[in-house]
């Protein structure tokens, strides 16, 4: 393995915490005897490029520096390839790095922690979702949930998380059950009415919403969590449950595991899919469970 490290930067990441997080991350790299090289694209598609010339040169790690939306990129440069990914996580929701207890908002740390796992050669074998040739680490969502981004993607104000809380406002006036058609693995297809279907590698997105509290990203398949017809009223007394994931015990809550899991709609719905919380389009969607996609120094 080469001792050069590529640094993945976000620099607008948590407000402009990808920027600040850079340096220190950098200089415990340095610290512990490895080249830091950093990769900033003019813009997402950019940047991918230049991560995955990176990883083709045989980088010896690639360090996403920044939220889940830069981590989700990083996946995409990583996966299936052997090259082991490095996570700072600086961003707003960080979930991927809570999921797997990696230091959050602390670029120092985190910076050590790589370096101590790139020198003892200690990683963990993670499997990913695979939605076509999209990786994700986290969660699909669909349904209310997707919805709330898109509307929130939608509005040009308010600026921040208060745009997306008046999207769910705005979302709970029309609350309506969805019809999915859903098909678990090799079994016929089902038709499922549902607030929201989330499929989870991972237990948690939206920063720290327990959606799949359950999943594990080891075990080479999902957890998928069915939120049946409801009012809102059930729904807001539901929604603060998912934080700590006991909603899992309410009645309009199931449960499945799978490890492929085909989410459809008629048209007229107009149900958009969210990996990792990035737009991954309209359904129907196809994920599939990729077992030990990635190699996270942890």
């Amino acid at each position: 393995m080469t001792s050069e490290i590529t640094l993945f930067v976000n620099p607008v990441a948590g407000r402009g915490r990808g920027a600040r997080a850079a340096q220190p991350a950098a200089q415990a790299l340095r610290a512990a005897g490895f080249g830091v090289r950093t990769v900033v694209g003019e813009d997402a598609a950019d940047a991918l490029d230049r991560a995955r010339s990176a990883v083709a040169d045989g980088t010896g790690a690639l360090v996403a520096v920044g939220g889940d939306g830069m981590v989700s990129l990083a996946l995409q440069a990583v996966a299936g390839t052997g090259t082991p990914l490095g996570v700072v996580a600086v961003g707003t929701g960080n979930d991927f790095a809570r999921v797997n207890g990696l230091p959050v908002r602390d670029p120092a740390a985190a910076g050590t922690a790589i370096a101590a796992a790139l020198r003892d050669g200690r990683d963990r074998a993670l499997d990913l979702g695979r939605i076509g040739d999209r990786w994700f680490g986290t969660v699909l969502a669909s349904g209310f949930d997707s919805r709330v981004n898109d509307r929130g993607n939608r509005m040009t104000w308010p600026v921040g998380r208060f745009r997306y809380d008046l999207a769910m406002v705005a979302e709970l006036a029309a609350l309506r059950p969805i019809p999915f058609r859903v098909t678990f693995d090799d079994g016929p297809e089902e038709r499922i009415d549902a607030t929201l279907i989330a499929v989870g590698n991972g237990s948690s997105y939206g920063g720290g919403m327990r959606i799949c509290a359950d999943a594990a990203m080891d075990d080479g398949r999902f957890d998928v969590c069915v939120v049946g017809p409801c009012s809102r009223a059930t729904l807001l007394r539901v929604f603060p449950r998912v934080y700590r994931g006991t909603h899992t015990g309410h009645p309009v809550v199931t449960m499945r595991r799978a490890a492929r899991v085909r989410l459809d709609v008629d048209p007229a719905q107009d149900v958009t899919g969210y990996a990792d919380g990035e737009r991954v389009g309209p359904l129907p969607l196809v994920a599939e469970t990729v077992p030990k996609a990635v190699r996270l120094l942890a």
